[in-house]
């Protein structure tokens, strides 16, 4: 089982969209069965909470699944994931720490798969209050994701 995790910093905004987005994606590729797909948050404030309104409306509009989800903390587990997709550079910084030093991960954020895109970080709409932006960048962010897994994996 592909193991693939999205990380942001609460787990209610950018990483359960992504989450979200890229299980609809998976399975509109008849894949689902080879993926476990999940998002966690580096701190622990919205743990057991759903995810952000604007994310809700956001995967609504777009006819997405978002059922059951609830925020939750980063943990080592995750760590250990095939892919490990940080939603910014502060949150990339995290995970790296929480790994320790010398500990191999496969951790990269998800704009890095779309390098002809000038905005390296997925901007984190509980403070920009533009979720259409974020949807657009993991948008573009989950196809290439979905792209890179198929070629690595050979799927």
């Amino acid at each position: 089982m592909i193991r693939v995790v999205f990380i942001c910093l609460g787990n209610i905004c950018r990483s359960p969209m992504a989450e979200a987005v890229f299980r609809k994606k998976v399975e509109e590729a008849g894949l689902s069965h080879l993926m476990h797909i999940d998002s966690a948050g580096t701190g622990s404030w919205h743990a057991g909470s759903p995810p952000h309104s604007g994310t809700i409306n956001i995967l609504k509009r777009e006819s997405i699944p978002e059922e059951g989800m609830t925020a939750r903390e980063i943990n080592a587990e995750d760590l250990e994931a095939d892919y490990v997709a940080a939603m910014d550079a502060s949150n990339l910084g995290f995970i790296h720490r929480m790994a320790g030093h010398g500990k191999k991960i496969t951790a990269f954020r998800l704009m890095d798969l779309l390098p002809e895109n000038k905005e390296p970080d997925v901007p984190d709409p509980y403070m920009t209050g533009d979720f259409n932006e974020t949807y657009g960048l993991i948008d573009e962010g989950t196809d290439a994701l979905l792209s890179h897994i198929r070629e690595k994996e050979n799927i």
